[in-house]
């Protein structure tokens, strides 16, 4: 005699999934129901008060404000002649560490501290530790890299 192919789990899993569909059908009937008692079914609209509040009764037409349209910035401005003046790209610091060998090292900011990675293909003098450089920043792989850098 040949084994039965349905397993108690499989007959659990089907139970489940009938009654799940059988629960999704009673869903669908009660608001189908609910929506011929009450009238329309759907979401009903919400306002925002001058406060920013989400509110169920329409705003005040006498509060509302005029904006001119040409007065509304989309995106960055332009960047004027005095904004790029008062950004020097041009930074000093300290050489912390740097090995000639594998051509690495890492630069200490004098302003704020911060150790920046610097490789031997963006300097444009040759450097040692301890010895004072200014440089440039550039975006690279993992953060903020020196390139650039001469000794002072």
């Amino acid at each position: 005699m040949a084994k039965s192919q349905q397993t108690f789990n499989k007959s659990e899993k089907e139970k489940k999934r009938l009654k799940k569909r059988e629960d999704k059908r009673k869903k669908m009937e009660a608001r189908k129901s609910n929506k011929d008692e009450h009238g329309t079914g759907g979401i009903p609209i919400a306002y925002v008060d001058y406060n920013g509040n989400l509110t169920d009764t329409p705003p005040d037409p006498t509060m509302k404000v005029k904006v001119d349209a040409e007065s509304i910035e989309i995106g960055i401005p332009k960047q004027t002649a005095e904004d790029k003046e008062a950004l020097n790209p041009v930074r000093e610091g300290k050489v912390s560490f740097f090995d000639g060998s594998k051509g690495f090292g890492f630069i200490i900011d004098n302003i704020n501290q911060e150790k920046y990675f610097t490789h031997v293909s963006g300097h444009l003098d040759s450097i040692a530790e301890n010895d004072k450089v200014s440089y440039e920043l550039e975006k690279g792989m993992k953060g903020m890299n020196a390139v650039r850098v001469k000794k002072i």
